[in-house]
Formats: C-alpha cells, structure tokens, sequence
C-alpha cells in the first residue's frame, strides 16, 4: 500500500474500470442497463475494453459484447461534456476494427458482414445538473440537421435502487461527501469504503477486492497537490520561467496518461488555449 496521505483525483474513475474488469459485475450491469432481458450468465459476456498499451492509443472504461450479438460501450464522467459523443464514436470504430480484426471477417468481400448492436452509454457523476435520456451527435453539433453519420449516447445519473449502477453512483457520493469533510485525504477514503459497506453499496466487492480497492485509492499523490507545492516553491525562489516549464512537464504527464483535456484543465487551472499549444509542443516532442 501507497504511503501517501494524499489520493487520486480521478478515483471514482478508477474504482469503476476496477469493479467493470470482473464479469460478475459487468453481467449485473448489463441486467440494469436491460432490466427486460433479466440476468445473464457471466459466460455469455465478454469484456473488450480498449487497453491503454501504447501512450497513443485510444482507449475507453469499459466495453463488452452479449454472445456476440450486442456490444455494450460505457463511460464514466465526474465533469459533463457532450464530446463523449464524439469520445463514444472513436471507441466503437476502434472496437469494431478489433472484432472484425478477430473474427477474420472480410470488409471488402461481397458478403455482408454480421456485426453486434452497438449501445453507448455515459454514467455521469458529476454535480453539475444533467438530464437523463439521450444525446445525439446530430442534435448537439450539427444543429439538428441529419448527415451521413449519427451518433446517439444514453446518459445515465442514477439507476433502480440497489442495482449495480445506482449502488457506484452512491458510491461516488459518498466519496464527494466525505472529501468535503476531510479533504483528499486517508481518513476520507477509509470513510468512504466503511459507510458505502455499513449502507450496503457495492459490499461485496469492497469487502472481496479490499486490497485492490485501497491500493487504487491511495496509489498515487493527487496530481494538483503535486502541482500546487511546486509552484509555491517556485514562486518562493521567484523562478517564473520555472513555473512554465513545471507545467508543462505536468501537461506531458498528464498526456501520457490519455487524461481528457477537461481532466487536464480542471486540474492544473490552465485555459485550453494554453493547453492547445502545449499538446502541440508534445506531439513534437
């Protein structure tokens, strides 16, 4: 375990690509998500998640397939933004090359390929309000005319009480809840696993998987402490041009992770004009 007091800022995230790598949970997601089909033998499930192996690689928080018959792409967002449609639409293609990559099919024969439904799905956490239902990318980028591509992304705030998706939302509530009384600290991740199990919400899986949990939860120092100490300390030293090239190193970090220019901004402050030229100077790099 990590020895840092301080934790992740992306956290909720993590816990969730965590607890969506186990078939079980995915199978109970799928039952919520479907509630109409009823339960789902783990069998007939198949996580294709992007992986993230190549720092260029694009890759997403969770994919699956349904006997081949359905596959199923699902984000989860603290911070709205209606690019998951576009985000959406990258995962599928890229998703979609690998079944078709896996499966030998032949795009270019005269045959018509057999392909899975695809769902697209974003579980946002988030504060800001956020109506349920579905986006589109016709209605939000193109003014609502039709072209020769549409999107649709459902967008989920909540779920039936008790099921898996209503049990990570509260879940992540209780995070925030608990952040707002003691900061990102040890003592708010220990809260936050210790209620959520008292309250029922997600306790078998904390209770399971306790040491993978801590040790997604107390991994890394949160990026903005990080980034908040070395300023003081070059402001302290009145080093400027310090400060610049800090920053940029933490942008070229955060890049190298596939952090989303909303997480980047949001954690390091910095205007996306400013992150536009520095993403420029990294593709150079």
């Amino acid at each position: 375990m990590a020895k840092s007091t301080l934790v992740k800022r992306n956290v909720k995230d993590s816990v969730f690509t965590n607890l969506f790598q186990h078939p079980k949970y995915v199978a109970q997601l799928y039952e919520a998500l479907h509630p109409e089909v009823g339960a789902v033998p783990e069998e007939r499930i198949e996580i294709v998640t992007l992986k993230n192996i190549l720092t260029d690689s694009i890759y997403n928080d969770l994919g699956f397939t349904v006997d081949g018959r359905l596959v199923v792409l699902v984000e989860a967002q603290s911070t709205w933004t209606v690019n998951i449609i576009i985000r959406g639409l990258m995962y599928l293609v890229q998703t979609y090359q690998d079944y078709i990559e896996k499966e030998q099919l032949n795009v270019y024969g005269s045959s018509k390929l057999v392909l899975p439904k695809p769902e697209l799905y974003v579980i946002y956490t988030g504060e800001k309000k956020v109506e349920e239902g579905y986006i589109t990318l016709s209605e939000e980028f193109f003014g609502g005319e039709q072209s020769a591509l549409e999107v649709r992304v459902g967008v989920i705030t909540d779920g039936e009480k008790g099921d898996i998706i209503n049990q990570y939302v509260t879940f992540t509530k209780i995070y925030t809840e608990q952040l707002k009384k003691h900061g990102r600290t040890r003592e708010a991740i220990e809260e936050t696993i210790n209620i959520s199990k008292d309250e029922n919400v997600l306790k078998e899986y904390l209770s399971s998987h306790e040491g993978e949990v801590h040790d997604i939860m107390f991994s890394l120092f949160d990026d903005e402490q990080i980034l908040n100490a070395t300023l003081r300390d070059y402001e302290k030293k009145g080093r400027a041009e310090g400060i610049i090239e800090n920053t940029k190193k933490l942008v070229f970090r955060l890049l190298g992770k596939n952090k989303s220019d909303e997480d980047i901004m949001d954690t390091l402050d910095i205007s996306r004009e400013t992150l536009a030229q520095l993403k420029a100077e990294y593709a150079k790099a």
